[in-house]
């Protein structure tokens, strides 16, 4: 039979041979390296057979559906050792994660312990010591069904996928229902750590039995191993929700509720600065400021499609009998402001700039700091345009965004993500949408990724995730380009021809969420904000309390000027004042001794641990204005 290969070479081989046959008629050395393949467009086994005129590529390690394959194959191994340790243990389901994976058990009353861990770890080693083939069977439902007749759980799953046949995967002792592919042999298996241990209900609904979760990675070479798990500690010290206290931000309390944050005063100050720079960046742009309502009658959430296609995620209430629905987005409020008045085609764009409180049902197994909450503020934006303009509009808000992004010092990646099973309107103007977006970035001459699938119900999307100073990726910016909305609101402007013509808008957020970005900015920094979105900028410290009166006088001067300052006048040596200071990671100290004060200076501590000594306070000054105009990552001009 004959065999093609990516760059279109042809191999003869005989009928029957597998994927591992045709590395090995390669070269031996694939053949060794061999760890899967790609069989015209779908991964399988490397001892899979293969077929006459089947297209095939060999995966290594280099190849990056590699590391899933090892990941997979490496929460089996997993799941194994925990049958072994614990036959109680009933396992459930083990998908690949980013950067890992996880397994959830039914324990019973057994809680696993980080000394659980530990002995889990150990048995791994020795079963992938053990070089165990892992091997796949294809058999009927009715067969798996026996097979598994003592674990209620895959039982259920084998209903659940519907089909009537499944794929079983064995490796010694350990058998599991799965699609594959996997590595051929345990040994394969060498640099893995255990990470952690969460609750999980079982598929995701809190009205089933919570299980326990096993989180853990898995990589190639052990230097990758280390250098993620270091990425992990530096995480750790960077955590928004520790930072967030230690700075005094924000705080979330039982007796307010799980999602909901509450910005304590310097957190206030970090967003009400965020928010005034984006007020004035969205009015240099043509963007007009609108406000909408909390909630809107229950009728126009169905008008748009959120209701048949969001509500759970929604909340709802009844005032005089009438259903309302809480906004989990601002985009209608923003269309009937487009509707209150005939527009013109001279009128287009209208740009509409709101940063609208949202609330979303989240699970609260999701909740997580200011990343994911249940009340939070978009800086949402919903631009209507003629179809012409569709182009400009979107490079226009690239840009924006990509200006917006160097001043935080924010690298990103762009994915376009395109129709969902579940959406609105007609293919066509999907297909317009999407195009609109590709073009847009072909434009531009940014690369992008396809996540087919997932976009929004009403259009698809393009998702700008930042990267941040550990090397993670956020997802914040998006542009949804819709043909629908305005369709169902009967949007209307007057073209050249007199006649009336349909709008196309575009949802778009910079930062996205504010809470979010505020989350994202704190571990990025590691607290350590820019000079210009400090929450504090500037603390004054008297030496003796002989400086008092010119350190208030300072302070003083200092807020007159605009700058959010404050002071430590304590009885406490001035060494533990600035210890605890640069704790709070304040960027500059003024300390004010008796010579200072004499000479009617200003000496400067940054929070680096240079000093700037005997400043003219108007120098100083001048040096504030410039790094809060020019917004510089720098502590200093």
């Amino acid at each position: 039979m004959n065999i093609y290969l990516p760059d279109g070479a042809k191999l003869e081989l005989e009928a029957g041979a597998t994927a591992f046959d045709v590395a090995n008629t390669i070269s031996k050395g694939l053949a060794k390296n061999a760890l899967a393949a790609e069989v015209n467009g779908k991964l399988v086994d490397i001892y899979a057979q293969v077929g006459d005129n089947d297209k095939v590529r060999i995966i290594t390690e280099k190849d990056t559906e590699a590391l899933e394959i090892l990941r997979h194959s490496t929460a089996h191994l997993m799941a194994q050792a925990v049958q072994r340790l614990f036959k109680e243990a009933k396992v459930t389901i083990g998908p690949v994660i980013k950067d890992g994976f996880y397994y959830d058990f039914d324990m019973g009353d057994k809680k696993f312990t980080p000394e659980d861990l530990e002995a889990i770890e150990k048995e791994m080693t020795k079963i992938a010591a053990e070089a165990l083939p892992c091997r796949r069977r294809d058999v009927t439902a009715d067969e798996a069904r026996k097979e598994f007749a003592n674990e209620s759980y895959k039982l259920e799953l084998i209903d659940i996928i519907g089909e009537d046949h499944v794929s079983l995967y064995t490796q010694g002792d350990f058998t599991d229902l799965c699609r594959g592919p996997h590595l051929d042999n345990t040994k394969r298996i060498k640099h893995f750590k255990l990470l952690s241990v969460a609750g999980a209900y079982w598929r995701g609904d809190e009205k089933n039995k919570m299980l326990q979760r096993i989180y853990g990675t898995s990589w190639f070479k052990k230097d990758e191993l280390d250098a993620y798990l270091n990425m992990l500690e530096e995480a750790k010290k960077r955590d928004h929700r520790k930072l967030g206290k230690q700075l005094k931000l924000f705080t979330i309390e039982d007796e307010v509720g799980a999602g909901f944050p509450i910005y304590l005063p310097r957190g206030g100050a970090l967003r009400a600065t965020l928010e005034e720079f984006e007020r004035k960046e969205h009015l240099k742009r043509g963007y007009e400021i609108v406000y909408g309502p909390q909630i809107l009658k229950q009728d126009l959430w169905k008008l748009s499609g959120h209701y048949d296609n969001y509500r759970e995620n929604m909340y709802f209430t009844t005032i005089d009998d009438v259903a309302f629905g809480v906004k989990p987005m601002n985009c209608l409020a923003h269309m009937m402001v487009f509707k209150s008045e005939m527009r013109s085609y001279r009128d287009l764009p209208q740009r509409y700039f709101e940063l609208g409180t949202v609330h979303r049902h989240e699970k609260s197994g999701v909740l997580h700091g200011l990343m994911r909450v249940r009340a939070f503020t978009q800086d949402d934006a919903h631009i209507l345009c003629t179809p012409e303009q569709l182009n400009d509009e979107i490079v226009g808000i690239i840009d924006f965004v990509n200006d917006v992004m160097s001043i935080f010092g924010f690298e990103f990646e762009i994915e376009v993500s395109t129709r969902p099973e579940k959406f609105i309107g007609s293919v066509e103007n999907w297909e317009k949408a999407t195009n609109a977006l590709f073009n847009a970035l072909k434009v531009k001459g940014l690369p992008y990724e396809i996540n087919e699938g997932d976009g929004a119900f009403y259009g698809p999307k393009i998702d700008i995730k930042l990267k941040d100073a550990i090397g993670r990726f956020w997802q914040c910016a998006t542009i949804q380009v819709d043909f629908n909305l305005p369709e169902r609101f009967d949007l209307n402007y007057i073209g050249e021809d007199g006649q009336k013509h349909r709008p196309v808008m575009l949802h778009r957020v910079i930062l996205g969420s504010v809470d979010r970005f505020i989350g994202v900015l704190t571990e990025h920094f590691a607290g350590n904000f820019p000079f210009w979105i400090s929450p504090v900028q500037v603390r004054v410290i008297n030496i003796t309390d002989g400086q008092l009166d010119y350190c208030k006088e300072l302070v003083a001067k200092l807020k007159a000027e605009g700058f959010r300052v404050d002071s430590d006048f304590r009885n406490e040596k001035v060494g533990f004042k600035i210890r605890e200071a640069q704790l709070e990671k304040i960027p500059h100290m003024i300390i004010i001794g008796q010579k200072e004060m004499d000479e009617n200076l200003i000496s400067v501590r940054l929070r680096n641990g240079e000093t700037k000594n005997e400043l003219a306070f108007s120098e100083y000054i001048s040096v504030l204005k410039e790094l809060d105009q020019n917004k510089t990552l720098n502590l200093w001009r």
